[in-house]
């Protein structure tokens, strides 16, 4: 792979292959593209986009906007990410996200949130077991469900939900991740993978391929397991972790007890 160089994304051209790539990853309609203009208007506005570069090439990016919760605790929310198809699985996702981190906590924050589909084992393998993110709550239909393309994420009929990311930049395990993993697959496995999990919420091993074949049953699935993770929040457990090594994928939950005290706010 060529060498790859994560820096701020400042320029007018840099920003439009921003747009560009969202195109060709999300393969969304124009509708539910971030224009140029946001992302300037963003930056104005305390966020940014770090953008990864093979030579002069955009092949990735990370967009950043500055949140606030609890009145007045400025926080980062990670809006989008996406890497050119030719780039994936090589560890450019891995690169944005940790030089993300280095930024934010830089500025002085210390939590980044974003959202991502139940249902894609990629992501929630990425997000749980390499990033170290915790998971307390699910969102139905975050984005609505007007897709015209029927290869698109969220497929007509079914519905935009997510799950939150939590993301401590310094509880214990991230900063493990952190240390060892520099871009690399590393898993740091925490002391609340050592206990048997509280609850286990499987989903379809091949996500896109059910929605293309089979929306109907697609849409039970989706169901499903919505009506699991939002019993098993109701409980007070906490998703931590994520097995992909068997026929079904399945989040890992966690009695709170059992996750570090610091990484759960």
């Amino acid at each position: 792979m060529a060498d790859i160089i994560i820096r701020e994304c400042t320029t007018i051209d840099e920003l439009d292959n921003c747009v560009r790539l969202q195109r060709d990853v999300f393969r969304l309609p124009d509708l539910e593209i971030s224009p140029r203009r946001h992302l300037i208007v963003s930056r104005q506005a305390g966020g940014w986009t770090l953008g990864a570069f093979a030579s002069d090439r955009l092949v990735g990016f990370v967009h950043h906007l500055a949140a606030v919760r609890n009145g007045n605790e400025i926080f980062g929310y990670s809006h989008m990410m996406a890497v050119d198809p030719e780039f994936q699985n090589q560890g450019v996702g891995a690169k944005l996200k940790w030089r993300q981190r280095e930024r934010a906590m830089a500025e002085g924050r210390n939590f980044i949130k974003w959202t991502w589909e139940p249902m894609q084992a990629r992501n929630a393998h990425f997000n749980l077991n390499r990033l170290g993110v915790t998971v307390a709550s699910y969102a139905e239909n975050f984005y609505g469900t007007d897709y015209p393309d029927s290869s698109a994420p969220g497929a007509p009929g079914i519905d935009s939900d997510r799950l939150f990311a939590q993301w401590q930049l310094q509880a214990q395990r991230v900063v493990a991740l952190a240390s060892g993993a520099a871009g690399k697959d590393l898993e740091v496995k925490p002391a609340h993978l050592e206990v048997k999990p509280a609850a286990t919420i499987g989903i379809p091993a091949n996500w896109n391929k059910l929605c293309a074949e089979n929306p109907v049953e697609a849409r039970e699935e989706q169901l499903r397991v919505r009506g699991e993770f939002q019993k098993a929040f109701a409980d007070g457990l906490v998703c931590a972790g994520f097995d992909r090594t068997q026929e079904q994928p399945s989040y890992l939950l966690y009695e709170r007890d059992h996750i570090y005290r610091e990484a759960i706010r």
